[in-house]
C-alpha cells in the first residue's frame, strides 16, 4: 500500500455547505463524523474523513452538486450502493490536499427497457437485482446474477469498475454508451452524451429529460461503432494456451470512457444489453482431490464444448466450511427473504454499529455477534450430498449447463467419474441453487470470521487474482517464509475465467501491507494479473494504462484522487 505523505487540506469556501443544502435540502445533507459515518467506511476496507456526505433526489441535483463542489475547488467521491470490497468509494485514510464531498447515488433510481426489451438504460442508483426482475418478466436476463448483486451492488458501479461476473457467456460488465460528466482543465463541468439519445440542447435540459423517464423510442438511436457489451468474450474465454489472464482491471480491452473509470468521471447513466435467459438448465456438483481432474475438464469444456457453461463455481474445503459456519445468516436471508430485502439489512446493520460503537460498555463487532447467535439456533442448511463431498473431497466445482449443453456435459461427466480421487452429481433445482447460493456467501463469511476471532487474527488480505489462461497450475502451494505469517486462507473463484478470490488469515502482529507485498511479487512471477474484478480501489496499483485512463478522464484529479496507489494530489502532482 503507498504511503502519502501528510497534507494540509485546502478548505472549502465556506459557502459551499450552503450552496449544496440549498440543492438538495437540508435532510440530504449530511455533516459531522456521526452521521457521515457509514458513507465514509468502506464495506470490507477503508475509511476516512469527508466533509459531507450530498443525496441528490434527481439527476439534475446530481449535476448542480458536481457543478458546486468543482467551483469550490474540492474532491467529489462518487459513491453507489458502497458494496466494494477494496474502499474504491470512500475516502482512504486523511492525506488529502483538499476537502472530500461524498455524493450518494442510492436516491438515483431508474431503468428503462428499450428496444424491446434488449437493451436498458439505468441511472447511478439503480441496483442489479432491480434490473434482474424487470428483465426476468420478459424471459431475460442482465450481464451479472446473483453475487455481489445478493448486497444490492449498483449497475453502474459494476461498468465504472469493470466488476466481472460469474456468467462465462458474458465478461466483464461493459459499454462504450454512456452519459457523463467530466471536470476539465480550467475547473468547468462538461456533459457528454454518447447514451445515443436526443435528450435536448443544454445540460439541465438533458437531465430533467432523462429524470421524467419514459423516452421515447423516436429519440433513441442505434451506433454500430458503440457496444453495450463484450461481444468477443466468448471466444476470449476459450484460447486455454494464451499466456496471458482472460478478464482483469488493467486490462486496456475494457477502458472506454465510463467503463474502467474509477470514480474518475460522474456517470449519470448507461446504456446496457441484456440477454436471453436459459430456461432448460441442470446443475451439476463435482468433487475431487486432485486438482488436475479439474484442469482437464476446464480445458475439455472451453476447447470442445459446442455450448459453454453458464456458471462455472470453484470453493475450496477452506471455503466451503467457513461459509457454512459464518455465512449462514446471509445465505439464510437471501434463500428465505430474497436479494432485494439485503441492502435494507446491511443499512440497518451500518446503523447499529454506528450507534453501540459509540458505547463504551458494548463489546466490539456486536452485531456480528449477535446474528452469529442467531444463525447458530437455525437447523442445518446445506443439502446432505453437499456436505457429504466436503467430507470427501477438498475440491468443489459447480457446473451450471444449459439447452443441448447439459449433454454434453453429462457425457464427459459419465466418461470422467467416479476415479480414484472424485465423482459427481447431478443436483435437484434445491441443491442447485443452494450450491451456489452457498459460493456466493463466501465473501461475507471472512468478514464474520474476523469479526468474532479478533483474539487469533488481527486482519485478513483478500487478494482478487487473475491467472493466466494457459496456467495449470492453479491450486496454490505457498512458500513457507510465507505459508507460516497466516493461519489459514479461504478460496474460490470463478474457473473457467481463471479468476480466483483467496482471503490470507493473518496471524497476530502480522503486517499486511508487507504479506500483501510478498503476495504479488509471486503473482507477477507468474503472469498473474489483480484485481481481477473488484477494482484497485485503495488496495491494488493500477498499471499504466488505468493511469493513462484515468488522467485523460480526470486532468485536474479532482474525482476519487488516490485510487490505484496513484497521486491524491490536484493537478496529479
Amino acid at each position: 500500500m503507498q504511503a502519502h505523505s501528510p497534507a494540509s487540506p485546502v478548505a472549502a469556501p465556506p459557502a459551499l455547505l450552503d450552496d449544496l443544502k440549498a440543492i438538495v435540502g437540508g435532510r440530504y445533507l449530511l455533516t459531522g463524523d456521526r452521521r457521515t459515518e457509514r458513507y465514509r467506511t468502506g464495506f470490507r476496507f477503508g475509511s476516512g474523513k469527508a466533509l459531507a456526505v450530498a443525496l441528490p433526489g434527481s439527476l439534475l441535483e446530481l449535476w448542480k452538486v458536481v457543478n458546486a463542489c468543482a467551483r469550490a475547488g474540492v474532491i467529489i467521491i462518487m459513491q453507489a450502493a458502497n458494496t466494494g470490497l477494496t474502499g474504491g468509494s470512500t475516502p482512504d485514510g486523511d492525506n488529502y490536499d483538499r476537502d472530500i464531498v461524498i455524493i450518494s447515488t442510492t436516491r438515483l433510481h431508474g431503468i428503462q427497457l428499450i428496444r424491446n426489451g434488449t437493451q436498458a438504460i439505468c441511472l447511478p442508483g439503480s441496483r442489479l437485482f432491480e434490473l434482474e426482475d424487470m428483465v426476468a418478466a420478459i424471459g431475460r436476463e442482465p450481464h451479472s446474477r446473483i453475487g455481489s448483486s445478493c448486497i444490492g451492488a449498483s449497475i453502474l458501479g459494476g461498468i465504472c469498475n469493470n466488476s466481472g461476473g460469474a456468467l462465462i457467456h458474458r465478461g466483464p460488465a461493459y459499454t462504450e454508451m454512456a452519459l457523463y460528466a467530466r471536470i476539465m482543465p480550467g475547473g468547468e463541468v462538461e456533459l457528454v452524451n454518447h447514451l445515443g439519445v436526443d435528450l435536448g440542447d443544454t445540460p439541465e435540459a438533458m437531465l430533467e429529460r432523462l429524470d421524467a423517464g419514459g423516452l421515447d423510442e423516436a429519440t433513441i438511436a442505434d451506433d454500430p461503432a458503440r457496444a453495450c457489451s463484450d461481444h468477443t468474450y466468448q471466444q476470449h474465454v476459450r484460447q486455454v494456451d494464451a499466456d496471458t489472464p482472460a478478464r482483469f482491471n488493467n486490462d486496456p480491452r475494457h477502458l472506454h470512457e465510463a467503463a474502467g473509470s474509477g470514480g474518475h468521471v460522474v456517470v449519470f447513466a448507461v446504456r446496457l444489453d441484456t440477454f436471453p435467459r436459459e430456461d432448460d438448465t441442470v446443475d451439476f456438483y463435482i468433487g475431487t482431490n486432485d486438482p488436475a481432474e479439474l484442469t482437464a475438464l476446464r480445458r475439455t469444456i472451453l476447447t470442445s464444448f459446442a455450448n459453454l457453461p453458464i456458471q462455472g463455481e470453484y470453493i475450496h474445503r477452506s471455503a466451503f466450511r467457513l461459509t457454512e459456519r459464518y455465512g449462514k445468516d446471509t445465505f439464510l436471508a437471501i434463500h428465505y427473504l430474497g436479494a432485494r430485502h439485503l441492502p435494507r439489512l446491511f443499512a440497518l446493520k451500518g446503523r447499529f454499529d454506528a450507534f453501540f460503537g459509540r458505547m463504551r460498555w458494548a463489546p466490539r463487532d456486536l452485531s456480528d455477534r449477535l446474528m452469529q447467535a442467531a444463525a447458530a439456533l437455525m437447523p442445518r442448511h446445506l443439502p446432505e450430498r453437499m456436505r457429504d463431498f466436503d467430507r470427501r473431497f477438498e475440491h468443489h466445482l459447480m457446473l451450471r449447463m444449459g439447452g443441448h449443453g447439459i449433454a454434453e456435459a453429462r457425457d464427459l461427466l459419465a466418461k470422467t467419474f467416479p476415479s480414484p480421487n472424485g465423482a459427481w452429481f447431478e443436483c435437484t433445482k434445491d441443491e442447485g441453487e443452494k450450491a451456489f447460493l452457498h459460493r456466493f456467501a463466501v465473501a461475507g463469511a471472512s468478514i464474520r470470521y474476523r469479526a468474532l476471532h479478533r483474539d487469533l487474527v488481527d486482519d485478513f488480505v483478500a487478494l482478487d487474482v487473475a491467472l493466466r489462461r494457459d496456467d495449470q497450475d492453479w491450486n496454490e502451494q505457498l512458500p513457507e517464509d510465507i505459508a507460516k505469517r497466516i493461519v489459514g486462507i479461504s478460496t474460490c473463484g470463478h474457473f473457467f475465467c481463471h479468476v480466483f478470490h483467496r482471503d490470507y488469515f493473518l496471524k497476530k502482529g502480522e503486517d499486511p501491507v508487507a504479506f500483501e507485498q510478498a503476495m504479488l511479487r509471486l503473482l507477477d512471477a507468474r503472469g498473474a494479473e489483480y484485481p481481477a474484478e473488484h477494482n484497485v480501489g485503495h488496495l491494488y496499483p493500477a498499471k499504466q494504462a488505468l493511469k493513462e485512463h484515468y488522467r485523460t478522464l480526470d486532468p485536474t484529479n479532482s474525482l476519487n484522487p488516490g485510487i490505484g496507489l496513484t497521486s491524491r494530489r490536484a493537478n496529479w502532482a
